[in-house]
């Protein structure tokens, strides 16, 4: 089923009132999972240079990009690869992409990370490492607000060490155009929640975003989001809602083709692999224990992204 776009709260990270502002994303992290960021800092020239090279690399011939073949979780990712929804019957996802990890860090390898080569596709890999670093300290600055939200001090996140050396990592997205013909249905991105802390996704413009607010209700009811030029579009990942004892809302969500090329940035800003994750004490009580158990981030992620790729 589905319903009009849905309204989503729109958060100024440059306000001058924080308490204000962590209320207003308390609410949007309890009520739908997903708000708009603005005022994040990222230049809107730079969006445009990062969405103008994505596309150069997407066009070349597949036999280059597989060149570059995702490799410890960084590289190039085909068409079909992936199925987000591993529950679905119906074939991998109808995108292709191509994944930049961690640049730099005491407890990252960041030497793992593929490029593309220099002669090929000039300035491309200075061009992704300035967004991957301005978009790694939007989100930084966010998660103090995240951790007012919770009642917690705003350096909260720092120092359970989540953004000591935090593990972010920037996908970039292509989804073709043309419409296949099959009995089956063809998604973009079949219906998933993020696995893990925050993700800041950045779009072209083009729609086929879709939420639903209640993943467990039968039959789900999907709602577009639309498109807000400058804006972060931002969601909370499993991780968090495990953190917050769900009491902040992982969001399913899923990109359907509207017979229109599609490309977006999505950036994953998550802890440190060894930040241990276990339930907030702002988040739980004797009425409401914790539902998981401790577990270190990296375990956490990796287990999740094992069954994530067709064999």
């Amino acid at each position: 089923m589905m319903r009009e776009s849905i309204q989503l709260p729109i958060i100024d990270l440059t306000s001058p009132h924080p308490i204000s502002t962590a209320r207003a994303i308390r609410q949007a992290c309890v009520d739908v999972g997903f708000f708009y960021l603005i005022n994040h800092g990222v230049d809107e020239k730079l969006f445009k240079k990062v969405l103008e090279q994505s596309k150069k690399f997407f066009s070349l011939p597949l036999e280059d990009k597989m060149k570059l073949v995702r490799r410890n979780h960084r590289g190039y990712t085909p068409l079909y690869a992936e199925k987000l929804d591993t529950s679905s019957t119906t074939q991998g996802d109808s995108k292709e992409s191509f994944y930049i990890g961690s640049l730099e860090g005491k407890s990252v390898v960041s030497n793992l990370n593929q490029w593309p080569e220099e002669e090929t596709l000039p300035s491309w890999r200075s061009t992704m490492e300035d967004y991957h670093r301005r978009v790694l300290d939007a989100g930084i600055r966010l998660i103090s607000l995240i951790a007012l939200a919770l009642d917690l001090d705003k350096d909260f996140f720092h120092k359970a060490g989540a953004c000591d050396s935090p593990n972010g990592f920037l996908r970039l997205l292509h989804y073709p155009g043309e419409l296949q013909l099959s009995e089956q249905v063809v998604y973009g991105a079949s219906a998933h929640s993020d696995y893990g802390m925050l993700t800041l996704l950045a779009t072209d413009g083009v729609g086929g975003l879709q939420v639903c607010r209640e993943k467990f209700n039968r039959p789900q009811i999907w709602e577009d989001v639309r498109h807000l030029s400058g804006a972060f579009i931002v969601n909370i990942g499993d991780m968090m809602e495990r953190w917050t004892n769900c009491l902040f809302r992982s969001t399913l969500h899923r990109v359907m083709p509207t017979g229109q090329e599609r490309y977006s940035m999505a950036f994953f800003l998550d802890p440190n692999p060894d930040c241990v994750v276990e339930c907030l004490k702002s988040c739980c009580s004797d009425s409401s224990p914790p539902r998981f158990p401790p577990i270190r981030a990296g375990e956490y992620l990796e287990e999740r992204l094992k069954v994530t790729y067709v064999s």
